[in-house]
């Protein structure tokens, strides 16, 4: 199975999403917020200092964008970036990807310990912050809350646990909070979820950084699907026109420096068996 390069010379790719007929990224460690066409041109939508991450939409259109190293949710109106809500309080470490439901209510991970400076890995919390910014926190004792997918009918949250190797499922409540958290697959052997999406056949997509892939199971772990690349994979977002666009954010490195000095960051692109369903 063998990818095709839609866009290359990133510095690091992450929070893919498919939203008004183009990919949105985060290229972090460039400090920019993208929008991509299908043909593979970029544009900046807006710069975000403390390097943006997880991406999502209100229901007024508003771009919701998760700001990593001051743990703020940002909002652009299409002018300006303001504060949607300040998590500093809440969130362990570094504020990292983020699922946004239909009703604006979003949620979003963070490290729980500093991964660069390579310290030991500490829990961390899955954080939501409601439409009018009130944050709590909604689930603990998360191992690297990353990737994270709502079910179409908006009742099932599933959120990939980077350090855990495993997707862990949550029924959503209907004001927002989470109950009945189960685990819905560990990932094989030496594979661990960062980004991940989902399809309208039921199966979970996850980026794997270390073993230069992008793997689709269906739950209770089952493997169906792995799409092999040159290098890492940190995201991944199912798109195009039909929704069949498996897009595919790899890099060589996950460092800032190196990222910056390589720009080894590219948009991956591979047609999958089932188009794109839920959120994001």
């Amino acid at each position: 199975m063998q990818t095709d390069i839609l866009l290359d010379g990133l510095c690091f790719g992450e929070g893919p999403r498919w939203h008004d007929g183009s990919l949105w990224l985060s290229d972090m460690h460039a400090l920019q917020v993208l929008r991509v066409s299908s043909s593979g041109t970029a544009e900046v939508v807006c710069e975000v200092d403390h390097w943006p991450s997880g991406l999502g939409w209100l229901p007024d259109g508003d771009l919701l964008v998760v700001s990593m190293t001051d743990r703020r949710l940002l909002r652009w109106d299409g002018r300006q970036l303001r504060e949607h809500a300040d998590l500093s309080g809440l969130a362990s470490f570094h504020c990292n990807d983020m699922v946004v439901d239909a009703g604006g209510r979003a949620y979003v991970g963070n490290f729980g310990f500093d991964l660069h400076a390579r310290e030991r890995p500490a829990p961390a919390e899955l954080i939501c912050v409601e439409p009018d910014g009130r944050p709590r926190v909604v689930a603990g004792d998360m191992q690297f809350p990353n990737g994270t997918v709502i079910s179409p009918d908006g009742r099932t949250l599933v959120v990939g646990e980077s350090w855990g190797a495993r997707l862990t499922a949550f029924d959503v409540l209907t004001d927002g909070d989470l109950a009945n958290r189960r685990l819905w697959a560990q990932l094989p052997e030496g594979a661990l979820p960062d980004g991940i999406c989902l399809d309208e056949a039921g199966g979970i997509w996850s980026a794997s950084p270390p073993t230069n892939e992008c793997l689709r199971q269906v739950e209770g772990g089952a493997v169906t699907h792995r799409v092999a690349v040159e290098q890492g994979a940190f995201a991944c977002m199912l798109g195009g026109d039909d929704g069949r666009t498996l897009h595919v954010l790899t890099a060589a490195s996950s460092d800032p420096e190196e990222c910056r000095r390589l720009r080894s960051g590219r948009v991956e692109v591979w047609r999958a068996p089932y188009a794109h369903a839920g959120l994001p």
